[in-house]
């Protein structure tokens, strides 16, 4: 099916693995249509379990990586957190179980051209998209170290996936409200400094409300441009139901929705 003039797919897939990620995180790989080979970081996938009644509809998250397999996109795998009945039912599958999968769906990040640098500030299972865009920007030939990614949580345990983006060997600035890792405080302490110090020719941001908001002034105060990834519930992923709304600044448009028109929005065009 084609919708805003992208190509998305609707399909039964398996499960490839489903594996804690650190404390109530978990990979799971799913394998996939090849369509997804078109996929761009920052898109996202809606899911339904197949072998329950509840929940009914199926739920969005985000595309953490693409699995190849002899040089052809085989699979992708989602980084989620149990919060709730469905991600609980979803932390209970097993390799070989099916589940109802539709995507790609929304709008990706922008990329810079190389030798650009790049600032990523997560929090939380907001880093989830961040593995698949630090990749891209790896192959497109943006340098290692001029990547950086700020990665808060309440405690060591909410920095699920840490290791995959020490092997991609950019800089990684951890910051934990209780301190038991990297620096103590919010995500955007050490993000506040660097900027000061040097700013990137892009911010990247994905999270909580309250983050995405401080991060979005301190883009604003510095004169830096900024994305951000919005973390919202959807009921269908394709702009029907509206009930992923956000208020725009956009003149002459009061709302856009996170499904069609985001999840990643230039941080000037929305209010939070």
């Amino acid at each position: 099916m084609k919708t805003g003039g992208k190509t998305k797919h609707l399909a039964e897939a398996v499960i490839l693995w489903n594996l804690r990620a650190g404390g109530a995180c978990y990979r799971m790989g799913i394998g996939c249509h090849p369509t997804f080979e078109t996929a761009e970081p920052g898109q996202f996938v809606m899911i339904r379990l197949q072998s329950h009644a509840e929940p009914l509809l199926r739920r969005p998250f985000s595309i953490h990586d693409l699995i190849w397999e002899n040089n052809r996109i085989s699979g992708i795998e989602i980084l989620y957190k149990v919060i709730g009945t469905g991600t609980e039912k979803l932390a209970g599958c097993r390799k070989g179980d099916v589940v109802d999968i539709l995507g790609p769906l929304g709008n990706g990040f922008s990329l810079v051209d190389p030798p650009g640098s790049v600032f990523m500030a997560a929090g939380g299972i907001g880093v989830a998209p961040f593995l698949f865009l630090s990749k891209t920007l790896l192959k497109q030939g943006v340098d290692a170290s001029r990547i950086v990614l700020f990665f808060g949580g309440r405690s060591t345990g909410d920095l699920a996936g840490l290791k995959s983006f020490e092997k991609l060997g950019i800089t990684i600035q951890p910051a934990t409200e209780d301190g038991s890792t990297g620096v103590k405080g919010m995500v955007t302490v050490p993000l506040v400094s660097a900027i000061r110090a040097t700013k990137p020719d892009i911010l990247y941001a994905c999270g909580p409300v309250p983050m995405l908001k401080a991060v979005t002034s301190l883009s604003a105060d510095h004169d830096v441009r900024c994305e951000i990834s919005i973390e919202t519930m959807m009921a269908c992923g394709m702009g029907a139901c509206l009930g992923c709304a956000v208020e725009s600044r956009r003149t002459g448009k009061r709302y856009l929705h996170a499904c069609v028109d985001g999840p990643v929005f230039d941080a000037r065009q929305i209010i939070l």
